[in-house]
């Protein structure tokens, strides 16, 4: 009989085995994908458990409860949230599953066992990819506005990104936590190991990114991959702020060069910060990716 302590860290050799998971069940939620659960494992902590097809995570990030994500997999799903509720019990008094696709929540939950929660913070900002590339229209004025001021005062060169770009990124990453004191947030601190973790694993990741540079210095980067056969989603991007329209240009030109051929683009969320949610609703999403909150009914 196994039990929680039979689950295993998220290692680089695993990639495999969870990427035969998300093509045979692929995700809608922008968590699900082997690369977002490996570069964020020291905030996170997530382990994991393949039984019965369907793999179980359980995330354990310090100082908060842990919580389960969604059974993957073409197996049982009721039978794996039970399962995993299960071994939540041994560990945690609140046993929830989080974020959690409305998808699951409409075809794999039993209403009379289970109750679920919007969970607005952790909702994903999805996007017409034409939009994002052509910004065309009256409610993109403003950021076609931006866009041209950067083309018109700033030479610069686009490149896909590398590995022998990947010192470069991280050299401007060291800058930009410089000028944001990422050593006084626990979140820009997460993210900057989250940063280095994607860098030092390119080859193996096999994502796709690009850079910006501006008199030879690498000044913004992005990074993502497919989600799903009609979905990408951008897992990380970051800019020079004090480079005017640089973050509607890079996002632009990755979604040109390298989403064009999708239909949607992922952003993510918000998380509840304020000045990030207005920044994504300042794009227009075509639509949002409900997550929810899960608990067993007692």
């Amino acid at each position: 009989m196994t039990a929680v302590s039979d689950f295993q860290q998220i290692e680089i050799r695993h990639k495999d085995l969870f990427d035969h998971y998300f093509k045979e069940d692929p995700p809608v939620i922008s968590e699900l994908t082997f690369i977002n659960l490996f570069i964020w494992r020291h905030q996170y902590r997530p382990v994991w458990l393949e039984t019965d097809d369907c793999l179980l995570i359980i995330c354990r990030p310090e100082g908060l409860p842990p919580y389960g994500l969604e059974p993957v997999g073409p197996g049982d799903k009721g039978g794996a949230l039970d399962m995993l509720l299960g071994y939540l019990d041994e560990i945690t008094s609140e046993s929830s599953i989080r974020k959690v696709s409305e998808r699951f929540v409409n075809t794999c939950l039993e209403p009379d066992r289970y109750y679920s929660v919007l969970d607005q913070d952790n909702c994903d900002y999805v996007y017409k990819a034409v939009d994002l590339i052509q910004l065309s229209g009256k409610k993109y004025h403003r950021k076609k506005n931006h866009l041209n001021q950067f083309l018109k005062h700033y030479e610069f060169e686009y490149m896909e990104l590398d590995k022998n770009l990947k010192e470069s990124v991280l050299a401007m990453q060291e800058r930009w936590c410089e000028l944001k004191y990422c050593e006084g947030s626990r979140s820009l601190s997460s993210e900057d190991i989250a940063i280095h973790e994607a860098m030092i694993h390119f080859d193996t990741l096999d994502y796709k990114g690009c850079v910006i540079k501006i008199n030879s210095r690498i000044e913004a980067f992005s990074i993502g991959e497919q989600l799903n056969s009609n979905t990408a989603v951008v897992h990380i991007e970051k800019a020079n702020p004090d480079i005017p329209g640089l973050y509607v240009a890079v996002n632009q030109f990755f979604c040109q060069d390298a989403w064009a051929e999708v239909e949607y683009i992922n952003r993510e969320q918000d998380l509840g910060i304020e000045g990030l949610r207005k920044v994504k609703e300042s794009y227009y999403p075509d639509h949002m990716v409900n997550k929810y909150i899960v608990s067993p009914i007692l």
